[in-house]
């Protein structure tokens, strides 16, 4: 039988089993920013606006679990922030008083859960609503308006099957990075891992093994509410040609507003009559803008030459090994704007470090969605 449209599959009795703060292995110094240049913040909706992966893995051996990669999380992900402290960082107002917002890497730290769920991984793969569920798979807490220092802008979520088998959910503000980037940072991240991993004098059980801990201490009450959400956007990928890569920024707000004609026509679905635009200029500054229908209409242009969709397997989500001979048998991607509205992130030559730029368009899943589109990159 078929779900109410207002409806959301939960899954039933997921268990947060502990709550942690994972910082650099060393303090920051001198500390980093990075300059969010927004007009109206709250108008915006920029502290809602987030991006998720979810990596799904198979038990491959019997010291292979979820709780292990979680329990040496703490050593391996703080290593890799030695190098991305900005991850692990905290947004406040600019001390100029100009209304601009800046992202400060003060060590504050990535805020990671871990959960069991009672149904293997191939149950939950199987299930025909799994994409209403796999937000279970992630845990998202709206950045607060009046206080942002106080929210991580980064979360993840090490979710144990019955199987043995295990998820690792990401979360973060793209106002802090964007799939691609954090895509690059999970591969750097889960090397690392694997070096940790064969050292020789690692001992059997990390410190921080939850299965031991949660005995004694309370288990925290899960944030259901928090996971409640509408049906996700649909999500798309623009690969464009290298011989757009030297253009002005100006020029790739162009280039973005023609895409849209082809991702329309792609997923089946008619952009929002707001869209919002992250543009990352650099690693220290991040320009945000809103565009209405109108804009949207006038702006749009013939520019499909060089422009190409790419899909997951581009973005390399199957190189994110935390475990040698352990892939992910899946990877999903998609964009939250947190209301109904598109959103754009176009990511530049200069931040990806290759020859070509990516366009990600999200279109919020609504009414007159041709079916069997997939919102998955």
């Amino acid at each position: 039988m078929a779900m109410p449209k207002d409806t959301i599959a939960v899954v039933p009795n997921l268990q947060i089993e502990s709550v942690q703060s994972v910082m650099p292995l060393k303090m920051t110094e001198p500390r980093r920013t990075c300059h969010v240049l927004v007009t109206d913040p709250l108008a915006s909706g920029v502290f809602q606006k987030r991006f998720h992966i979810v990596l799904y893995y198979k038990k491959v051996a019997e010291d292979d679990s979820g709780y292990l990669l979680a329990g040496w999380t703490k050593e391996s992900l703080g290593r890799a922030l030695l190098d991305h402290p900005i991850l692990g960082g905290r947004l406040r107002s600019s001390q100029k008083g100009d209304g601009e917002l800046v992202i400060v890497s003060n060590d504050s730290g990535i805020r990671m859960m871990e959960a069991r769920i009672p149904m293997t991984l191939e149950e939950f793969i199987g299930r025909k609503e799994m994409e209403d569920v796999e937000n279970e798979l992630v845990f998202w807490k709206d950045i607060d308006e009046q206080n942002p220092q106080y929210s991580p802008l980064f979360y993840i979520q090490v979710t144990n099957f019955q199987c043995g088998g295990h998820s690792v959910g990401i979360s973060c503000s793209l106002l802090l990075a964007d799939p691609v980037a954090m895509t690059s940072f999970l591969k750097k991240w889960a090397n690392i891992h694997k070096t940790l991993l064969s050292e020789t004098e690692l001992p059997k059980l990390p410190i921080f093994y939850s299965p031991n801990i949660i005995q004694t201490t309370h288990r925290p009450s899960n944030p259901i509410s928090s996971r409640r959400r509408k049906p996700r956007s649909k999500t798309m990928v623009i690969r464009i040609s290298d011989k757009y890569t030297n253009t002005n920024v100006e020029m790739l707000k162009t280039i973005f507003l023609s895409c849209i004609e082809k991702v329309e026509n792609e997923l089946g679905s008619k952009i929002s009559s707001k869209i919002t635009l992250f543009v990352k200029e650099s690693s220290e500054h991040i320009k945000v803008e809103n565009y209405f229908e109108n804009e949207i209409t006038r702006m749009k242009l013939n520019f499909r030459e060089g422009l190409t969709c790419a899909n997951r397997d581009d973005l390399g989500a199957g190189e994110i090994v935390f475990r040698n001979g352990n892939k992910p048998t899946r990877a999903s991607y998609w964009i939250d704007s947190g209301d109904n509205e598109g959103v754009v992130v176009i990511i530049t030559p200069s931040h990806v470090g290759i020859n070509v730029m990516d366009i990600i368009i999200a279109i919020p899943n609504g009414e007159g969605t041709k079916q069997g589109g997939s919102s998955y990159l």
